[in-house]
């Protein structure tokens, strides 16, 4: 299994490029970069290109409905290119209608259909193709409302593109499946060892449909792992249900929250109900309260060091090819390098 750390901008504006470089150092594949409605999710990648070597390059997620799939593949290729070559692993979703229609001024509409022919132009892109594409979201050239019918096919101008890896953040039964079928690889959403058989199962049925030869096996499988190294394994998980209340109770809409959802498909669909009820009628401590300790232990990697080691042994063998590791220190980063083998 491979290692990854994901970052972001901090209080100076800039990525710990020191942190960055001692996961380099001591293997660590990729380094992961996301956005919701502040900093942008490709920028930083520019940036950290410019002072490492080789350790790659991905985002989770870039909001395909902020951007042209061909702006997306255009940026993708243009950073890919300055950074070296084949570094760059493009995370692409959706993120939740509340910010797609908020933020970026899109109809929510049908996202699996925009995924769809987001990855399907983005590779035509980069195949160097004329870009004509009839899609159920988008169709390019457009002819839609007030198009005055001169739009050109167009080839991309920069030449030799390597085939960047397309991954999908995906959470429903119907996109991890689609995953499977289009894609290279499947960012998951809070998703844990006893989970990946299922997971496995759905993107083995859109791996039937794919022409392309690759196998289930030439799939990325990317999960996320908070680590906490202490000795106060109980007040730690007390801790950390406050945030995992916020997610699962308030980030997103009553109706479509994409945390919430998570919560309840790891078999805990009425303290999902219910966190979400008490959050939304502001009783946000109680909310927390409604946390099973087992649902953050089985999430976290908490404790001391012999702790974290076996408890990290399930996420080794689960059967993720990359595992993304949440911590802002340089020992957490050996402890887990070292238990990886």
């Amino acid at each position: 299994m491979k290692l990854a750390i994901p970052t972001g901008i901090g209080g100076d504006r800039r990525p710990n490029i020191a942190f960055i470089q001692r996961a380099e150092a001591l293997g660590y594949d990729s380094v992961w970069t996301g956005e919701t409605w502040g900093t942008d999710a490709l920028s930083p990648l520019a940036f950290i290109a410019g002072l490492t070597d080789k350790i790659k390059l991905g985002t989770s997620i870039v909001h395909i409905d902020g951007r042209t799939p061909a702006m997306t593949a255009m940026t993708a290729q243009t950073i890919d290119a300055m950074a070296g070559g084949g570094r760059v692993l493009l995370g692409i979703g959706t993120s939740g209608p509340q910010v797609v229609e908020g933020w970026h001024g899109h109809p929510w509409g049908k996202p699996n259909y925009r995924l769809r022919d987001n990855v399907a132009i983005m590779r035509k892109v980069w195949r160097g193709e004329r870009l004509e594409h009839d899609g159920k979201a988008i169709k390019l050239p457009y002819n839609g409302p007030d198009a005055i019918g001169l739009g050109k096919p167009l080839r991309n101008a920069m030449r030799d593109v390597p085939d960047i890896p397309i991954l999908i953040g995906a959470e429903t039964d119907l996109n991890i499946r689609m995953t499977g079928e289009i894609a290279d690889g499947l960012l998951t959403l809070h998703t844990v060892p006893k989970q990946v058989a299922n997971v496995r199962a759905l993107l083995a049925d859109g791996v039937a449909k794919r022409s392309d030869g690759k196998s289930l096996e030439d799939l990325e499988i990317i999960s996320s792992v908070g680590v906490t190294v202490t000795d106060d394994v109980q007040g730690t998980i007390e801790a950390a249900k406050r945030g995992i209340a916020l997610y699962a109770g308030g980030f997103g809409a009553r109706d479509i929250n994409f945390h919430k959802d998570a919560f309840a498909k790891r078999g805990y669909q009425a303290e999902a109900d219910r966190i979400q009820e008490l959050f939304l009628a502001g009783h946000r401590d109680e909310a927390a309260q409604v946390v099973p300790d087992e649902y953050v232990d089985e999430e976290m990697l908490i404790g001391p060091p012999e702790r974290i080691k076996e408890r990290f042994a399930s996420w080794r063998d689960s059967g993720f090819t990359t595992l993304r590791i949440s911590t802002n220190r340089d020992d957490v980063l050996e402890l887990i390098a070292d238990a990886n083998g």
